[in-house]
């Protein structure tokens, strides 16, 4: 028998964190973080991180479990989250995957094949110089010729993902994208059930330059300076990561605070847009637009959808 699963995913800003911490509360829930930065100690204000509070006793997964210098990929965050469901699963709860990083919350949802063999950590060291050396463009035109329908769906300085496709191609001659669509055409080995959160686009927007000014005010500064006073340079991964590489600049004499916080909302908003598009394109589950339901309404309508799984686990 297949077990449980429920996937909360949706752009930044869009609510996550608190419905899926009250619908936990509801279904007797865990929560695992599919998200590519919440993973980082030390990332707290800049990746919106769940504080103690918030989890109001919700046990959460894949928050704080590496160091800023460490590699976390698609690979990394499959077998740890499996790991993590294992454990809900054998305390008899239900675990719950909540995130923006869609191409990790595929992976686990239909069990993507990521061999060791699909690794080549000098060649992905090599694709990272060129980026700094010569800029993220550069990997960007050659995924664009290799593999163009992979390409529209990621940012061209987003050179981890751009990275990784490449990776592919040259381990296996086949498009990233051709690979995807295979491992989506799989039935998913759990029991899943996935929810969608959207949102007015102009709301969204709103909702963005609220929450980043909100970040400064926390501290966001002082946690991108005490990361480089650590030691963790800007071509980290980690550190390329919004909230992150828009300060960096800043601390080097290049731009003054208030471009660096305009330039965030800015990448901040073209992600946010780049989710949704993902999302509608590649995933399926019930679509909860939070600009027009009531918190109560849209935890009633998910909780409607979740019954077949509800009634399956009693």
């Amino acid at each position: 028998m297949k077990r449980p699963l429920v996937v909360i995913g949706g752009p930044t800003a869009c609510g996550k964190t608190g419905f899926s911490i009250v619908l936990a509360k509801k279904i007797g829930g865990e929560i695992i973080s599919a998200d590519s930065m919440q993973i980082y100690r030390g990332m707290d204000i800049g990746t919106a991180k769940v504080t103690r509070e918030e989890a109001g006793g919700i046990v959460h997964y894949l928050i704080d479990e590496l160091d800023p210098d460490e590699e976390y990929n698609v690979m990394r965050f499959q077998q740890m989250a499996k790991r993590a469901m294992e454990e809900i699963w054998a305390k008899g709860k239900i675990p719950i995957v909540v995130g923006g990083t869609g191409f990790y919350i595929n992976a686990l949802l239909y069990d993507a094949d990521f061999t060791e063999t699909e690794n080549d950590a000098a060649y992905r060291q090599a694709c990272y110089a060129t980026a700094e050396k010569e800029g993220a463009e550069v990997l960007f035109r050659q995924l664009q010729q290799i593999d163009p329908e992979y390409a529209a769906t990621t940012h061209a300085h987003n050179v981890k993902r751009v990275t990784r496709a490449l990776e592919y191609y040259h381990l296996t001659g086949e498009k990233l994208s051709a690979h995807n669509a295979e491992q989506k055409e799989k039935d998913s080995p759990y029991h899943a059930a996935v929810i969608l959160l959207t949102m007015e686009r102009e709301k969204l927007y709103r909702r963005i330059e609220q929450r980043i000014d909100t970040m400064v005010e926390q501290g966001l500064l002082a946690e991108v300076q005490g990361l480089l006073e650590k030691g963790y340079t800007a071509d980290l991964v980690s550190m390329q990561g919004i909230g992150y590489k828009e300060f960096i600049p800043y601390f080097e004499g290049k731009t003054t605070l208030e471009e660096a916080v305009t330039q965030l909302k800015t990448n901040t908003r073209r992600f946010a847009k780049r989710q949704l598009t993902w999302f509608r394109r590649q995933i399926d589950g019930l679509w909860v637009d939070m600009s027009k339901a009531t918190p109560e309404e849209a935890l009633e309508d998910a909780l409607e959808y979740l019954q077949p799984i509800l009634k399956s686990k009693r």
